[in-house]
């Protein structure tokens, strides 16, 4: 009888669930298994955003694996080299970096492709400090020959950049419109760039070579540019001395005062004076052969071509980042006022024409055309020039015949001494 009571007040009190080996079943045998369904955090309709703050743009870790794949097309990952991890930390933080020289060029070159993909040499505050350690050990191999031909903004944006690298063997700066002040071209005459096998290095180096051949077509250069950019070798005999292939074309400010400094450079065998403000061609030409031996070409010369020079180095892909970050800053202007507005906003009638900016030179009336001169195979260097007294043969004679001519004349008294054109010319040369 107390059975049946107790069977009857756990039936009124529900099923009794036992865990037994980690499954839920109800207390007696003859009942079936009871599935419950599984226990859930969050209801279905709840999502998870993650907000990354606008300030943060920390790199994440890179992580230490190289993931493949095989031949049967399973994703395989291995380690990566202790070496790999060492030049990898070395490359995020070069701007720490005291010194390379001494350092193997083989190691080096990965550790600056390294820290170029990083774009390390963009920054700019590190990049330029973090370049020139660079440069200063590893010379003609960061850049040997460097092409700026009409990037004009690239030499504008990046001038210390530019001016860092101390090893180039060729330089083309065509079509920039740098003119007779600017500093790259002070630069180029600096004794920075006059360095021959020194990279300040106890070790044997030979990477620093001096500038062997600069392409200047037109950028705007005069007579005073050129006097400029002589005047370390003519007077110091330090400098462009060492060049070999000089282009000058297209400058119509140079005329033959201007050619007379470039006859300093005793070691061209290649020059360019195509389209200048020489106005006796025949003349020049004679005194170009006489000086240097240079002899004029009568077919165009295939090393002042276009596609001559190229830039390469370890640097060659760090200036198409840099000329890429260039253009994209430049942003084309949506919407430009209208002529006839603007003439209005500044009180002027739409049929009055405006007066045309003047031009920086004056274009000659015959400009010439094609002067460019080689030396011949075999043919030796002139002797470096020996100032002598009689330096100036033609107006020495000019004097000394207007001299003769009053001797001659015996007046009643001494007449007052004038000074003419040519006796002006004469001291003006001194």
């Amino acid at each position: 009888m107390s059975h049946f009571s107790d069977l009857q007040g756990s039936e009124d009190s529900g099923p009794v669930y036992v865990r037994e080996k980690g499954r839920l079943s109800v207390a007696g045998s003859h009942c079936p298994r009871v599935k419950t369904p599984p226990v859930r955090l969050f209801s279905k309709g709840f999502s998870v955003e993650l907000c990354v703050r606008q300030g943060d743009a920390c790199k994440p870790k890179e992580k230490p694996f190289v993931f493949t794949y095989t031949e049967q097309g399973s994703l395989r990952y291995s380690a990566k080299s202790l070496f790999t991890l060492a030049l990898d930390l070395i490359a995020d933080n070069i701007q720490h970096v005291d010194s390379l020289l001494g350092f193997p060029e083989q190691v080096a070159e990965r550790l600056f492709t390294a820290a170029e993909s990083r774009q390390q040499f963009c920054h700019p505050h590190s990049g330029l400090a973090a370049l020139r350690k660079f440069t200063e050990a590893y010379g003609d191999l960061m850049l040997s020959s460097l092409c700026l031909r009409s990037k004009y903004l690239l030499v504008s944006e990046k001038m210390e950049e530019i001016k860092s690298f101390q090893g180039l063997h060729v330089l083309d700066l065509s079509c920039c419109k740098l003119g007779d002040e600017h500093e790259l071209i002070a630069h180029l005459s600096s004794e920075a760039m006059d360095r021959s096998g020194d990279c300040g290095s106890p070790l044997p180096c030979i990477r620093f070579i001096r500038l062997r051949e600069l392409y200047l077509k037109d950028n705007c250069l005069s007579d005073i540019g050129v006097r400029k950019m002589t005047a370390p070798v003519r007077v110091l005999h330090r400098g462009l001395g060492k060049l070999s292939l000089l282009d000058v074309s297209c400058n119509p400010g140079i005329t033959e005062k201007g050619l007379s400094f470039l006859l300093g450079f005793k070691e061209l065998r290649f020059l360019d004076i195509s389209d200048t403000g020489v106005q006796d061609s025949v003349f020049t030409c004679k005194k170009i052969q006489t000086r240097t031996g240079l002899v004029q070409s009568k077919k165009p010369l295939p090393q002042f071509d276009e596609s001559s020079c190229r830039t390469e180095g370890w640097a060659e892909q760090l200036f198409r980042q840099w000329d890429d970050l260039v253009m994209s800053a430049i942003k084309p202007k949506k919407t430009l006022p209208s002529r006839t507005a603007a003439q209005h906003f500044y009180g002027k009638d739409k049929g009055t024409p405006e007066a045309e900016t003047p031009m920086l030179y004056e274009t000659p009336a015959a400009p010439t055309k094609h002067l460019q001169f080689y030396r011949p195979e075999g043919a030796p260097n002139p002797p470096p020039a020996v100032p002598q007294p009689g330096h100036y043969p033609g107006k020495r004679l000019k004097e000394d015949k207007h001299v003769s001519d009053r001797g001659s004349s015996q007046p009643a008294k001494k007449p007052r001494v004038a000074l003419t054109a040519d006796d002006w010319d004469l001291l003006n040369s001194y």
